[in-house]
C-alpha cells in the first residue's frame, strides 16, 4: 500500500486557486470512487531546474544611471528702484489698480517678462523683473519710460563721432539705450546740429551722457588722457554745482569727463590740445593731492529713512553743504542697509558740516496713530478720497499703512505732521463709534457658492445690509469670513451667511471625473446641451472647472437621489463620446488658418461634413498653431490630409493687407472686374480680395508670390491716389513682428474712361515684350490701359482709365499705332540658308512666336532643297519692321554663338544642379545659354596611355581633377556651355559660384553626440537652417574636427551657429555637474515606509518640490548601510530636501503605538468595503491602524499609531463602533440557531481531505532528504533572477 498525505479542503482550495486550468490534474476522491490518488509530483509539480531559472537572469546594468540631461535655466531676475520724486504715478491709493497696473500688464504681455512691484517705506517703487535676458532688458526700458518721470538733456560731441555712437547697424546705440534705460536721439546726417538728445531718468541720463562722452573721447583726434582719482575725491574736483571743473574746462579748453556718482569708475578722462590738456591734468592733480593731504574723515550714524533729507532734491543739499563748508558728504547707496554717513574735509570745517547734516536729517519728524488694521481701508476711502483731502492740504506729509499692524505712520515737517495726526485721530474715533466687524467660520469649499455666479449672492448681501464682506481667496484654504460695517447690518449679514452655509452642508456633493476635452461637447454650442441636462435635473447644480485649470473634475451638488440620477445620465453621455473621441493635432502655420477656414467658413465646413469629424481651430488672438481634429480614426486621417494639402499649396505665398475706404472699392474693381483683373494678370496672377459689399470693412487683401504681391500693392495704391483722399497701407510682416504704415494726403480727382477697338492679333504687339510698349504709354501719359480677358465676349475692346487729359493722350498714341497696323505691306530680307532650319524646326515654333509677338505678321521661308536666301514678311508696316529686327537679332546670336567648357569635379554636379535641376534652369534663363552636363562615370576607365607618374604616385590619384596636370581634366568633369561669348562667361562664373567648399571647425569630441541629437534631429535641423552639409567624424576616430560643406555665403553662418550650439552644450555640462551633488542623511529604517508614503506619494512630493533624486537603501544588499538615504541634486535643493525628511522623522518620533483588544468578529465591518471605512477613520484622527493577520496569536489585538492625543481619540471611536457592531453580531448568531440548514449542507459527506501518493515525508530511507542548508536546493530569494513562469500559475 502506497503512502498518502492528507490535506484539508481549505488548504486544497488555496492551492487549486493558483493553478492554470491545463495544469490541474487532480482526481476527486469520494466514498464511491476507487481510483488511485495522484502522486505527490502530479499534484505538486517541481520547480524548474536551476539552469532554466538562471536563463536571461542578467538585467541590463545601469538602467537608472542614464541621467536626464538638465536644461539650462534661461530665466534671470533683476531688481531696481524708482525713487518717490521720480515716480510718474505718486498716488499710493492707486497701487495695484488704475493706470500703473494696466501699464505693467501691457509690458508683461508685450515683452514676455514677469513683473512684481512693491512699495518701500519711503514710497519708492521696487520692481522685480524676471524672464529671459532680452525680455528683461526690454521690460526695464519700458518701465523706466512709462512709470518714471522723464527728463531730458543734450550732449554735444563732434558730428563725425556720431556714427561711432550708433555703431554697426545701430547695435551700439540699441545696446546703450537698453543698458541705461534711456532714449537717445542722434541728429540725421543732413542736420548740421551736433547735439545728441538723451531722454530718461536722471540716473540713466547721467550714465548715457558719460558713455557718449567716453565714445567721443576715444574717437577724438586730439590727445586723450586718463587720470586715476579715488572716487571719494571726485566731488572736490567737480566743485559745488560742478563750478570748479567747469572753470578748468573753460580756462584750458579741455573737455573733462568725471564719472557720475552712480557709475563705479575712478578714472577721469581729459580730451583736448596737448599743452592745454597738460595744464588741466596738472590743476586737477594739484587739487586731488592737496585735498588728499589736508582732508580727514568722520563717520556718523544717521537713520536710513533720513538719508533722503540729507541728499535733498536732485542732490542739492549735498552741493549746498559742499559750497558752504567745503566738506563732501558720502551717503551709502539706497539698496545698502548701512546707516553710516561719511564726512570728508578739512578738520576745522567738519564740525560745521556735521551740524548741517544733522539739521537736514532732523528737519522732518515721524509719528504714529493707533488705528485697528481693519479700519485702514475706511480711513483711506474709496479710491483714496478721504486720504487725498489730507495729502492735498499737506503735500509734504507721507502717510504709510502697514498691513496687519494697528497703527498708521506719518512722516514729514513737524507742524504738518501734527495737523495731519489730529485729523486722522478724529477719523479713527468717528469710525470706531459707528463701525463694527465680526468673523465667522464657514468651510472654504462653500465659499464659491456663497459668492454666487459672477458675485451675485455676495453683492446682494453687501447692498442689502450696507456691509463689506471679505472672503479669502481659494488659494489660502481659509475658512474665516470677515464682515465689516454698520453693527445691525453686520449681524443680519452674519445670520444670512450662516443659514446659507447650513443649507449647503445638508446637500450631497459628488465629483465626476470627465476628461477636459469632453467638457465643451457636453456644454454644447452656446450652452444648449448643458441647459437640457439642467432642465432634466433642475435641483442639481453642475459646475465645470475653469478651462485654464486643466482639471477633469465636474462637480454635481443637490439632493442625493437627484445627484445619483444625474451622475448615471452624464456617465452614459461620456461613454458615447469616448467612442468617437480619437483626436489628432495638426500644426499649421497661423497665416494659413484663414485659407483653411475659407470664405464664410466654406472650406472647413466642407471638410467637416465630408470627413464627419469635429475640427477645432485656435482663437485668432492665440499663439497656438495647432488644429485639433476629433472623430473616428480613419475620418481624422482623411481630414488631416485635406488640411495639409491646403497648406502645401499655399506654402510659398505672401499676403499683404491694404486699407482703402470702402466707398472706393467699386471704382477700383471696375466694370465686370476688368480693372482689378488687369492688375492681377499684370502682376503674375496674384489674388486681390475685396471685402463683401456692405460689410463696412476697408481691408483689401493681396495674396501671391512676394515680388508679385509688392508690385500689385504699388499699382493698387497708385490707382487709389486717383480716386481717394487718404489711403493707409499696412503690411502684416512675417511672424507678426510689426507693421509698416504709409499715408498720403491726396487731391480728389474724377476718373475718366474711354474705349477703343483693335483686332485681337494686334494686342500682343500693342502690349510689347514683357509689357514694354504699354508701360511706355502709361509712363508717358499716366493712364492705365486694360486689354480684354480670354473669357470676355468682346475681344476687340480696349479700355483706357485715368485723368481726362492723360486718357486723351494715351488714346491718341494707341489709335495712331492701330492705324499703322491696319496698313498691310509686304517686304523681304536675306537670311543665309544654313540658319533656315533654326526658324522652321519644331513645327515652326520660332516663327509662331514672332507672329504672336508682332501683330500676326506672316513670315515665309523658301522650301527646303532650294538654295534661295530670300525670306518674305507680310503684315502691318511697324510689325514687319519689328519682326525683321527680331529675325536679325536671332541670326546675330546664331553667328556669335560659342561653346566653352567649365571644369567642375563630378562629385559636385548634383549639388550644382540643385533639386530637380532648378539651379541650372535658372542660369539658362538668366543668361540665355544652353548647358550640357557629361554622362556620369560610374567606374572610370583610364586611357591606355597612363599618365606620367611622379615620385611613384599612383595614376589613379587626383581623380577629382585637383592633382591632374593642367589642361587634362577628366571628361566626366567637363560641363559644356553654348551661347553668346559674354553670356557664356557669365554663366560659367555663376556655375563656379555654386561649387560647395569645405571648412573645418574644432568641437570637443564629447559634445558630438549632443550636436547630432536624438536620431540625428539636431544636426538635421542645423543643416536645413544654414543650407549646408555637416560631417561629424566616426566615434572610433576620436577626432575633434567637424567638417562643414556648402556655398561660401552660408559657411560663416553655419560655423557661428555650430559654435553657439557648442557654448550652450558646455553650459549644460556645467549645470549637470552642479546637479550631481550628493548628500546622505541617516534615518532609522523603521521610518522609511512612512517617508515613502502610500504608493510613494510623500517621497514623490519631496522630489518634485525640491527637484532632487532620493535613493533608499536596497534591503537585500547586506553591504549597504540600511539607515542611509542618498539625495542627489543642486546643493541648496538637497539640503532643503534633507530638512523636509528630518521634519517628517521628527514628527514620527513623537508618535506612540497602543494595542487595543477589539473583537475579531467586528473587524470586517470596521475596515469596510475595500478599506474605505478604516481609511476614513485614519484620515479623520490622523493615525495609523493595523489589524492582525490571519493566524496571529491574538486575533483581537489592533495597533493604533499616532500622536498621543489622536491615538486616544481614535481608540475611543473604534471601541464605540465595536460596541455598536458587536450587538448586531450577537443578534445574528442567536438567529442562526433557529435557521434551518440548506439541503446542500445536509448532504455534505465527511471528507478524508486531499490524498496524494509518494509524498517526500513517507519516502523510503534510501532516498536522501533535501539539505536545507544547501543554497542549490533552497536558493536565496535575494539573488537577481529573471522573471519566470511558475508551474502553479501567477501568484494572486
Amino acid at each position: 500500500m502506497s503512502s498518502v498525505a492528507v490535506l484539508t479542503q481549505e488548504s486544497f482550495a488555496e492551492h487549486r486557486s493558483g493553478l492554470v486550468p491545463q495544469q490541474i490534474k487532480v482526481a476527486t476522491l469520494n466514498s464511491e470512487e476507487e481510483s488511485d490518488p495522484p502522486t505527490y509530483k502530479d499534484a505538486f509539480p517541481p520547480l524548474p531546474e536551476k539552469a532554466a531559472c538562471l536563463e536571461n537572469a542578467q538585467e541590463p546594468a545601469g538602467v537608472w544611471n542614464n541621467k536626464i540631461r538638465p536644461i539650462k535655466a534661461s530665466v534671470i531676475t533683476q531688481v531696481f528702484h524708482v525713487p518717490l520724486e521720480e515716480r510718474k504715478y505718486k498716488d499710493m491709493n492707486q497701487f495695484g489698480e488704475g493706470e500703473q497696473a494696466k501699464i505693467c500688464l501691457e509690458i508683461m504681455q508685450r515683452t514676455g517678462a514677469h513683473l512684481e512691484l512693491s512699495l518701500a517705506k519711503d514710497q519708492g517703487l521696487s520692481i522685480m523683473v524676471s524672464g529671459k535676458l532680452d525680455a528683461v532688458m526690454k521690460a526695464r526700458k519700458d518701465i523706466v519710460a512709462r512709470l518714471q518721470t522723464q527728463a531730458s538733456a543734450t550732449v554735444a560731441i563732434p558730428k563725425e563721432h556720431h556714427r561711432f555712437v550708433i555703431g554697426k547697424n545701430g547695435e551700439k546705440l540699441q545696446d546703450l539705450e537698453l543698458k541705461t534705460a534711456t532714449k537717445i536721439q542722434i541728429p540725421r546726417p543732413d542736420d548740421a546740429s551736433n547735439q545728441i538728445r538723451i531722454t530718461g531718468t536722471k540716473e540713466g541720463i547721467e550714465k548715457a551722457r558719460h558713455e557718449v562722452l567716453l565714445i567721443s573721447a576715444e574717437q577724438d583726434k586730439r590727445a586723450v588722457e586718463r587720470l586715476e582719482v579715488e572716487k571719494a575725491f571726485h566731488p572736490f574736483i567737480a566743485g559745488p554745482y560742478n563750478r570748479l571743473v567747469s572753470e578748468i574746462m573753460q580756462e584750458t579748453g579741455t573737455r573733462i569727463n568725471i564719472p557720475p556718482p552712480s557709475v563705479n569708475r575712478t578714472e577721469i578722462v581729459f580730451t583736448g590740445e596737448k599743452e592745454q590738456l597738460a595744464q588741466a591734468v596738472a590743476r586737477v592733480r594739484k587739487v586731488y593731492e592737496e585735498k588728499k593731504k589736508r582732508t580727514t574723515t568722520i563717520a556718523v550714524e544717521v537713520r536710513k529713512s533720513q538719508h533722503k533729507y540729507v541728499i535733498g532734491p536732485k542732490g542739492n543739499s549735498l552741493q549746498e553743504i559742499l559750497e558752504r563748508t567745503g566738506v563732501s558728504v558720502e551717503i551709502p547707496p539706497s539698496d545698502s542697509t548701512s546707516e553710516t554717513v561719511i564726512l570728508r574735509g578739512e578738520p576745522e570745517k567738519l564740525g560745521q558740516a556735521l551740524t548741517e547734516v544733522y539739521a537736514k536729517a532732523n528737519s522732518f519728524t515721524v509719528s504714529s496713530v493707533s488705528a485697528p488694521s481693519w479700519l485702514h481701508r475706511f480711513i483711506i476711502g474709496k479710491k483714496g478720497q478721504n486720504l487725498a483731502k489730507i495729502t492735498q492740504q499737506m503735500p509734504k506729509v507721507h502717510i504709510e499703512f502697514t498691513e496687519g499692524e494697528d497703527r498708521i505712520t506719518l512722516e514729514g515737517p513737524t507742524e504738518d505732521v501734527n495737523v495731519a495726526q489730529e485729523q486722522i485721530e478724529a477719523m479713527v474715533k468717528d469710525l470706531i463709534n459707528r463701525m463694527d466687524y465680526v468673523e465667522i467660520n464657514i468651510d472654504h469649499k462653500f465659499h464659491r457658492h456663497l459668492i454666487g455666479k459672477s458675485g451675485a449672492n455676495i453683492n446682494r448681501i453687501k447692498d442689502q445690509y450696507k456691509v463689506s464682506v471679505r472672503i479669502p481667496p481659494d488659494s489660502e484654504k481659509s475658512n474665516l469670513i470677515r464682515i465689516e460695517g454698520d453693527p445691525q447690518g453686520v449681524q443680519q449679514a452674519k445670520r444670512e451667511l450662516l443659514e446659507l452655509a447650513s443649507r449647503m452642508e445638508n446637500e450631497r456633493t459628488k465629483d465626476l471625473i470627465i476628461e477636459q476635452r469632453f467638457h465643451r461637447t457636453i456644454i454644447g454650442q452656446k450652452g444648449e446641451r448643458i441647459r437640457e441636462i439642467r432642465d432634466k435635473f433642475p435641483e442639481v447644480i453642475i459646475n465645470f472647472p475653469d478651462p485654464a485649470q486643466k482639471s477633469d473634475i465636474v462637480q454635481l451638488r443637490g439632493p442625493k437621489n437627484e445627484v445619483e440620477k444625474c451622475t448615471k445620465y452624464m456617465q452614459k453621455m461620456v461613454a458615447d463620446l469616448v467612442e468617437n473621441s480619437y483626436s489628432i493635432s495638426v500644426p499649421i502655420f497661423k497665416q494659413f488658418h484663414k485659407n483653411i477656414i475659407g470664405k464664410g467658413g466654406a472650406n472647413i465646413k466642407k471638410i467637416r461634413e465630408e470627413s464627419n469629424t469635429k475640427i477645432d481651430l485656435p482663437a485668432e488672438n492665440s499663439n497656438s498653431e495647432t488644429i485639433i481634429i476629433t472623430g473616428k480614426r480613419a475620418n481624422c486621417e482623411a481630414a488631416r490630409s485635406r488640411i495639409l494639402s491646403i497648406q502645401k499649396d499655399l506654402a510659398n505665398i505672401a499676403e499683404v493687407e491694404v486699407s482703402i475706404p470702402a466707398k472706393l472699392h467699386n471704382s477700383l474693381i471696375g466694370t465686370k472686374g476688368r480693372l482689378i483683373r488687369s492688375i492681377m494678370e499684370e502682376c503674375g496672377g496674384v489674388h486681390i480680395h475685396f471685402p463683401v459689399e456692405g460689410s463696412g470693412s476697408d481691408t483689401v487683401i493681396i495674396r501671391g508670390p512676394s515680388s508679385d504681391v509688392e508690385k500689385a500693392r504699388k499699382q493698387l495704391l497708385h490707382l487709389a491716389e486717383e480716386k481717394a483722399l487718404f489711403v493707409t497701407c499696412s503690411r502684416a510682416q512675417e511672424g507678426g513682428s510689426g507693421q509698416q504704415t504709409w499715408g498720403w494726403f491726396l487731391q480728389q480727382t474724377k476718373s475718366f474712361t474711354v474705349d477703343i477697338r483693335a483686332k485681337p492679333e494686334y494686342h500682343k504687339f500693342l502690349i510689347g515684350k514683357g509689357g514694354g510698349n504699354i508701360r511706355k504709354v502709361r509712363d508717358s501719359t499716366g493712364a492705365r490701359v486694360i486689354f480684354p480677358a480670354a473669357e470676355d465676349r468682346d475681344q476687340d475692346l480696349i479700355t483706357i482709365i485715368g485723368k481726362e487729359g492723360a486718357v486723351r493722350e494715351a488714346q491718341k498714341e494707341l489709335e495712331a499705332l492701330i492705324r499703322s497696323l491696319d496698313n498691310v505691306v509686304e517686304d523681304y530680307m536675306l537670311v543665309d540658308p544654313k540658319h533656315h532650319r533654326h526658324f522652321v524646326m519644331r513645327r515652326g515654333q520660332v516663327l509662331r512666336e514672332i507672329a504672336e509677338e508682332y501683330g500676326g505678321v506672316m513670315v515665309s521661308f523658301p522650301r527646303s532643297g532650294t538654295q534661295s536666301d530670300k525670306v518674305t514678311l507680310k503684315g502691318a508696316k511697324d510689325c514687319v519692321e519689328a519682326a525683321k529686327k527680331r529675325i536679325q537679332e536671332i541670326i546675330e546670336d546664331l553667328e556669335a554663338q560659342v561653346t566653352i567648357e567649365c571644369t567642375i569635379p563630378q562629385k559636385f554636379h548634383r549639388s550644382v544642379m540643385g533639386p530637380k535641376g532648378s539651379k541650372i534652369q535658372q542660369i539658362t534663363r538668366d543668361y540665355n545659354v544652353q548647358i550640357k552636363f557629361p554622362d556620369r562615370e560610374e567606374n572610370p576607365v583610364h586611357s591606355v596611355e597612363p599618365a606620367v607618374q611622379e615620385n611613384g604616385d599612383d595614376a589613379g590619384e587626383g581623380r577629382d581633377g585637383k592633382e591632374a596636370e593642367p589642361g587634362s581634366p577628366r571628361r566626366c568633369d567637363i560641363i559644356v556651355i553654348s551661347g553668346r561669348k559674354e553670356k557664356c562667361e557669365a554663366a560659367k562664373e555663376a556655375l563656379e559660384a555654386l561649387v560647395p567648399v569645405t571648412i573645418e571647425v574644432e568641437v570637443p569630441f564629447d559634445l558630438h553626440r549632443y550636436i547630432i541629437g536624438q536620431k540625428g534631429s539636431g544636426i538635421r535641423k542645423m543643416m536645413d537652417e544654414f543650407e549646408v552639409n555637416i560631417h561629424v567624424p566616426a566615434p572610433e576616430l576620436q577626432s575633434d574636427i567637424i567638417a562643414i560643406t556648402g556655398l561660401a555665403a552660408n559657411l560663416d553662418r553655419a560655423k557661428a551657429g555650430l559654435l553657439e550650439r557648442v557654448k550652450e552644450l558646455q553650459a549644460e555640462q556645467e549645470d549637470r555637474a552642479l546637479r550631481s551633488f550628493k548628500l546622505s542623511v541617516t534615518v532609522d529604517p523603521k521610518y522609511h515606509p512612512k517617508i515613502i508614503g502610500r504608493k510613494g506619494a510623500v517621497i514623490t512630493q519631496i522630489r518634485l518640490e525640491h527637484d532632487v533624486n532620493i535613493q533608499f537603501p536596497d534591503k537585500d544588499d547586506g553591504n549597504q548601510p540600511q539607515d542611509q538615504i542618498t539625495i542627489t541634486g543642486y546643493e541648496k535643493n538637497t539640503e532643503a530636501a534633507r530638512d523636509a525628511i528630518l521634519k517628517i522623522v521628527g514628527e514620527l518620533e513623537q508618535m506612540v503605538s497602543e494595542d487595543v483588544p477589539l473583537d475579531h468578529r467586528v473587524h470586517a465591518r470596521i475596515i469596510g468595503a475595500r478599506g474605505k471605512a478604516i481609511r476614513k477613520i485614519m484620515d479623520e484622527f490622523k493615525v495609523d491602524i493595523r489589524f492582525p493577520q490571519s493566524g496571529a496569536p491574538d486575533p483581537n489585538c489592533v495597533t493604533v499609531t499616532g500622536l498621543p492625543e489622536n491615538v486616544e481619540e481614535a481608540i475611543d471611536h473604534i471601541l464605540n463602533l465595536e460596541e455598536e457592531y458587536l450587538a448586531d453580531v450577537v443578534d445574528s448568531e442567536a438567529l442562526q440557531l433557529y435557521v434551518k440548514p440548506t439541503p446542500h449542507e445536509e448532504s455534505k459527506a465527511p471528507s478524508r481531505g486531499f490524498v496524494v501518493r509518494d509524498a517526500p515525508w513517507t519516502a523510503s530511507s534510501s532516498e536522501k532528504a533535501p539539505d536545507m542548508s544547501s543554497s542549490e536546493e533552497f536558493p536565496s530569494f535575494g539573488a537577481q533572477v529573471a522573471p519566470k513562469t511558475l508551474p502553479w500559475g501567477p501568484k494572486r
